[in-house]
């Protein structure tokens, strides 16, 4: 276990040095910020707005930021040092494998997570004292859901970066693929499902299709957020049916933590198989 902390505080502080937590934290804030105040300017009003399009409109935004930078920040993390010839330099202390994969993740994980918690708890911060949040409770509840979703969705495209990284050998290519993978969840697949929908004419049960959903972290981030919010659903696409299935908000995060598990365990098994 110690050895998994050391390597996860090395990539700590290497994103500290490298500025990726700063610059991810105030790119969430600004951002969320932003959204926030400007999300309802097509219909005529700007300023901060009601919970629900509050939390929905950081929901879109996190949906295609929050992948994208949890991709780049990993995709290299072990194809970069196998390139760079260190990798072997680390196989040779005395740590498993195994240990050295999690430590690594851990480090991407915690950078995310932080960024993730200060950026948006700063804009929530910014919302409820210059914003109509109604009952504070409510938002608060609303916002640690939104923070806590964010953070899992975040980790699972970080797992997707490991698997990637540890299954190419040029970080050209991993970056390529980071890039495909991002593509594919974020744009694609729900592209796919709406086809689906269309061309068999809504002959699939609905049951199915709200389990196709949770095939998706993406998905399942926006069915989390709109669990308390009837009213804003309208706005929410393909998600907003699979939050008419009612799922209850631990089985939806649970599902977020398997996407985590899943592409982890994946890295960890071709890992041990890789030659350095």
């Amino acid at each position: 276990m110690k050895s998994i902390l050391i390597v996860a505080g090395k990539e700590f502080r290497d994103g500290l040095r490298n500025r990726w937590a700063f610059a991810i934290t105030v790119v969430f804030a600004l951002l969320a910020v932003g959204l926030a105040y400007f999300g309802a300017a097509a219909s005529g009003q700007v300023g901060f707005t009601g919970v629900a399009t509050t939390i929905v409109s950081l929901s879109s935004l996190a949906v295609f930021l929050l992948p994208l930078i949890a991709l780049m920040l990993a995709y290299d993390s072990v194809v970069g040092e196998a390139q760079q010839g260190t990798l072997l330099l680390l196989l040779t202390y005395p740590m498993s494998r195994l240990q050295l994969l999690v430590g690594k993740f851990l480090g991407h994980a915690a950078i995310l997570g932080v960024s993730t918690l200060i950026g948006f708890g700063v804009a929530g911060a910014v919302i409820a004292a210059f914003g109509d949040i109604g009952e504070f409770s409510e938002f608060l509840l609303a916002l640690g859901l939104f923070i806590v979703s964010a953070m899992l969705l975040g980790w699972a495209f970080v797992a997707f970066a490991y698997l990637i990284s540890v299954s190419v050998a040029e970080k050209s290519r991993a970056a390529g693929i980071a890039l495909v993978v991002w593509f594919f969840f974020v744009l694609v697949f729900d592209l796919a499902l709406l086809g689906l929908l269309v061309g068999t004419s809504g002959t699939v049960s609905e049951s199915v299709f709200h389990y196709l959903l949770l095939l998706n972290p993406t998905d399942i981030f926006r069915i989390v957020n709109l669990t308390f919010f009837e009213a804003a659903r309208t706005h929410a696409g393909l998600a907003s049916i699979g939050a008419d299935a009612a799922f209850h908000p631990l089985v939806l995060l649970g599902a977020l933590l398997a996407w985590v598990i899943v592409p982890l365990v994946a890295a960890m098994v071709l890992f041990r198989r890789r030659e350095a």
